[in-house]
C-alpha cells in the first residue's frame, strides 16, 4: 500500500519553522510580513523542486500543481495556510500545506500518475492576525469577499493589502479556476483526540459560529456615596452577561459554545463604579437552527439584564458563519483510509473555522484531523507527534487518490 515519506514530511516541517522561528519554539509568520514572504519563497521553491507549476493569484493564495492524465478533468486541491498568529505553533497550517506536498513528493516517487490533476495550494491570511478578515484568501477565492474591497483593508500601521503584496512579490494575476475537491489536513486544535487515543479524526463539518461586538453604558459614580441600589454599574452587567452566555454553551445541544474572550472597562479605576463596558460574545453550533435559539436566548437574556441593572446594552452582529457540512462521499474517503491503514478514528466536528469552511462552499471537501499535544494551538508550545501527522497524510493520500484516480 503506498505510503508518504514520514522522516521528510517531518524534516520538511522542521525546515519551514526555521522561518519565523521564536525562542519557545513556536513560530511568527504574520501575514505578508517578511517572515510570510521567507516562507512562500521556500514553499515556491519545493513546489518547483517537485516538478509542480505555481501559480498566484490576486490575493496571493498559491498554487503548486501536478497535471493528470485527463486534461478536461477539474483539479483536486489539498492545502491550508503558512501565515501564523503573533505567537504561533509549528503546525496550524502548516501541517497541510506540507502534507499536500508530501503527497506530490510520494507520488513522484512512486511513479504514479492521477487521472485528474493535483494542486497544492496555500492560503492567503488565514489567521486573521495582521488583516481582518480571517480566512481572507479562501474566502476571495471562493467568492465571499471582494477581491478590490479586500486589497484596501489595512493593518494597524496604516499599511493595506495590496501594498503589503507588492512589497512582498505575491501580487498574483491567476484567476480562479474550478476544483474538483478540496482536502485540508490539520491538527485537532482541540483535546479529543488525544484524550480518546484515536489516531484521526474524520471531521463531519465545523461548527456554525455567531460573533457580537458588545457595548454596555451605564453611568461613572463614586465607589462611596452612590447606595447599591441606585448604580448603573456597566460592569456588574457584563459580568451577569458572562455568566449567561456560559450557560448558554452549556445548556443546548449540538456541540454548542459560548465564549466572551475580550473585555475593556471604563474608566477602569479601584473607586469608580464602571460606566461603560466593550466586549465580545462568541457562540458556535453545529446545526444552524440550534446556532440561532442561542442567539434569541441571548438576546432574550440582553433585556432581562438591562432592566436588571439599569444600563443599556447594544449588541451588534459582526461575524455570521452558518455551519458547514463536509462532502459525505469524501469523508467516507478518509474513513476508509483510517482503517485501511489500520489507524484508529472517529467522527468529529471541527469547533474553530479552517480555509475549508469556505472551500465546502464551492467544490467538495473534507477535512483530516491528527492528535496535538495537550490540545494546545494558538501557542508557541504547540506541539504534534511526527507518526500521527504521518499517518494523517497517508490517510490524506488515500483520500485524494479515490478522488482524481490513477491512470
Amino acid at each position: 500500500m503506498l505510503k508518504i515519506n514520514s522522516e521528510r514530511l517531518w524534516h520538511t516541517l522542521m525546515d519551514l519553522a526555521k522561518i519565523g522561528a521564536t525562542e519557545k519554539g513556536g513560530v511568527r509568520r504574520l501575514t505578508l510580513s517578511d517572515e510570510d514572504r521567507r516562507g512562500r519563497d521556500q514553499f515556491v521553491a519545493w513546489c518547483r523542486q517537485a516538478g509542480l507549476a505555481v501559480e498566484v493569484d490576486g490575493i496571493g493564495n498559491i498554487f503548486g500543481r501536478r497535471a493528470g492524465t485527463d486534461a478536461d478533468a477539474l483539479p483536486v486541491a489539498v492545502g491550508s495556510h503558512l501565515d501564523s498568529q503573533p505567537s504561533g505553533g509549528k503546525f496550524d497550517g502548516a501541517y497541510g500545506v506540507m502534507a499536500g506536498l508530501e503527497i506530490v513528493r510520494a507520488l513522484n516517487d512512486a511513479g504514479v500518475k492521477t487521472r485528474a490533476p493535483l494542486e497544492v495550494v496555500s492560503w492567503t491570511n488565514e489567521e486573521g492576525s495582521r488583516f481582518v478578515p480571517t480566512l481572507m484568501g479562501s474566502g476571495v477565492y471562493a467568492g465571499v469577499f471582494s477581491l478590490d474591497k479586500i486589497l484596501e483593508e489595512k493593518d494597524v500601521d496604516g499599511i493595506s493589502v495590496r501594498e503589503a503584496l507588492n512589497q512582498t512579490g505575491y501580487a498574483g494575476k491567476a484567476k480562479p479556476h474550478k476544483l474538483g475537491a478540496y482536502f485540508e489536513a490539520h491538527i485537532e486544535q482541540g483535546p479529543v483526540l488525544e484524550q480518546t487515543k484515536t489516531t484521526i479524526g474524520v471531521v463531519q463539518g465545523a461548527l456554525g459560529q455567531r460573533w457580537f461586538d458588545v457595548a454596555i453604558t451605564g453611568q461613572d459614580s463614586h465607589a462611596g456615596p452612590t447606595p447599591m441600589e441606585t448604580r448603573k454599574d456597566a460592569l456588574l452587567a457584563a459580568s451577569r452577561l458572562v455568566l449567561e452566555v456560559n450557560r448558554i454553551g452549556t445548556g443546548f445541544p449540538d456541540y454548542a459554545r459560548g465564549t466572551v474572550g475580550f473585555m475593556q472597562v471604563k474608566p477602569n479605576s479601584r473607586n469608580v463604579v464602571p460606566g461603560e463596558v466593550q466586549m465580545t460574545v462568541d457562540l458556535r453550533n453545529a446545526k444552524d437552527g440550534t446556532l440561532s435559539a442561542m442567539t434569541s436566548e441571548l438576546k432574550k437574556k440582553i433585556l432581562e439584564i438591562e432592566k436588571e441593572t439599569r444600563t443599556a446594552i447594544a449588541a451588534r452582529e459582526v461575524v455570521y458563519f452558518p455551519p458547514s457540512e463536509f462532502t459525505p462521499d469524501l469523508v467516507a474517503s478518509v474513513r476508509e483510509g483510517s482503517k485501511a491503514f489500520g489507524y484508529t478514528h472517529r467522527d468529529m466536528v471541527s469547533g474553530a473555522a479552517h480555509d475549508a469552511v469556505y472551500m465546502a462552499r464551492i467544490a467538495p471537501t473534507a477535512m483530516v484531523f491528527v492528535p496535538c499535544e495537550g490540545g494546545i494551538s494558538h501557542n508557541e508550545i504547540e506541539n504534534a507527534r511526527a507518526e500521527d501527522l504521518a499517518a494523517g497524510c497517508n490517510v490524506l493520500l488515500h483520500a485524494v487518490l479515490a478522488r482524481a484516480g490513477t491512470a
